[in-house]
């Protein structure tokens, strides 16, 4: 792992991280000394996270490579009542099962970027709070915490106010306390960690204010010298064309491979516009200032290189999936590219062709002479008619598993069983671009 010799203030600016700080008078200084620590919530409503999440994660990361202590919190008990920022409808509650399902299916996620292990200076934390939240009485949690909370500032935020003003919808007593709970995670934190910044997006800033002056009226005895809480939030990702970042046609970017195979995940990358590769290369890489900009002044000189492109594509995937993956994922694009598909693995092949049109067919329509390639093009989405696929034949333009059609009479071009890959696949493309998978069983 890469020190980083700035403060971490200064390191996250550059980067365009930081949206908005509490105490900017002292929170540079207070920053400048190694050795803080600092928490991120994520909330476990799916089996994985998104790239959306990955960029609270890359600050933790920025942290502990500036010498300061990380804690990713999993909110196994905030998971159960539901965050209400950027939502206009109440959350379907997940059950304990379910959500302590999904704490030990993303919690992996974290080992990716950051260290945990004790022989680090400044090792990395895990935490579920379930932990405390699951422990606490109702009464103790209004006398104690409650309390301190003004129901007028409360509806006042800005997750409150919108749901308040949707009166079909509205929003429940269970959502409306969930600021509580966030809160008390902050102060739980000072108490037993004395962790003092909490880092979050852009939506949670309102909470991450609610935790501090939690915090302050818990340590109110103690003096003015002691610090209490910071918080820093991170920017909305965007692109510049307006578009939602991190969706794409087939659905949302994972950061796990069950979800978003390490193929499709380093496509997202290197499909970046010129437009966004810079911001991105800030945001998602641990590059650091010189090699991004040195990579900036090549993609500017010769953009149709995309070397911008494909450098955030490969540090993006090393990063969450590993070199081997990276490796396997470059190889496959370079074989889609080549047209030699033929030497991809099972997995690969799988991974690749996943989004293409496909159709399945049966298998013994390949044995004896075999089946004439111009009826089956008929049936795919390559060809509308028997006659569109005789003219595709004879241009030249069809392929077989990433070889040409050739011949004295394609249009008695045959398949058979040798053609499938890996015993079940047979791919097909007319031109450069436009492939077809069909499966044989």
């Amino acid at each position: 792992m890469t020190k980083i010799s700035q403060p971490l203030l200064a390191e996250l600016q550059w980067r365009g991280l930081v949206h908005q700080t509490t105490a900017d008078d002292v929170l540079p200084e207070f920053l400048s000394k190694s050795g803080r620590v600092a928490y991120c919530g994520f909330d476990p409503t799916s089996d994985s996270l998104t790239i959306g999440n990955l960029v609270p994660i890359m600050m933790l990361g920025h942290m502990q490579r500036c010498g300061h202590k990380p804690i990713a919190l999993m909110g196994g008990g905030t998971g159960l009542i539901g965050d209400p920022s950027g939502k206009d409808s109440e959350r379907q509650l997940q059950t304990l099962e379910q959500v302590g399902a999904n704490v030990d299916a993303c919690s992996k996620i974290f080992e990716r970027v950051l260290e945990f292990d004790s022989s680090h200076p400044n090792p990395a934390m895990l935490v579920n709070n379930a932990d405390w939240l699951g422990s606490l009485g109702y009464l103790e949690v209004l006398r104690d915490v409650g309390k301190h909370f003004s129901v007028n500032a409360m509806i006042q935020k800005d997750s409150v106010r919108e749901r308040l003003h949707n009166r079909e919808q509205g929003i429940s007593y269970t959502e409306f306390s969930y600021m509580l709970l966030q809160a008390y995670d902050f102060l739980h934190l000072r108490r037993e960690h004395n962790c003092t910044i909490q880092i979050a997006g852009s939506d949670q800033f309102g909470n991450i204010v609610c935790g501090i002056d939690l915090i302050r009226r818990d340590m109110i005895d103690q003096g003015d010298e002691v610090p209490r809480g910071y918080g820093i939030t991170a920017p909305l990702v965007t692109k510049a064309d307006g578009t939602k970042f991190g969706k794409t046609e087939s659905g949302a970017i994972w950061l796990t491979a069950d979800r978003t195979s390490p193929y499709a995940f380093h496509q997202f990358w290197l499909n970046t516009s010129d437009s966004d590769v810079g911001r991105y290369l800030r945001f998602f890489t641990f590059l650091g200032k010189e090699e991004i900009e040195s990579i900036e002044q090549l993609h500017q000189q010769e953009p149709q290189k995309r070397e911008a492109q494909r450098a955030l594509a490969a540090e993006a995937t090393r990063l969450l999936h590993g070199q081997q993956e990276l490796e396997r994922a470059e190889a496959a694009g370079q074989a889609l590219f080549s047209g030699e598909v033929s030497s991809l693995d099972r997995q690969a092949l799988e991974e690749v062709f996943s989004d293409v049109p496909h159709s399945s067919h049966a298998k013994t329509m390949l044995e004896g002479d075999g089946l004439l390639i111009v009826d089956l093009l008929a049936e795919t989405s390559l060809a509308q008619s028997k006659r569109e696929a005789r003219t595709f034949l004879s241009q030249g333009a069809v392929s077989v598993n990433g070889s040409k059609v050739t011949g004295d009479d394609v249009v008695e071009a045959r398949l058979k069983q040798s053609d499938l890959l890996h015993g079940r696949t047979i791919l097909l493309r007319r031109g450069k671009k436009a492939w077809h998978a069909t499966h044989w069983a």
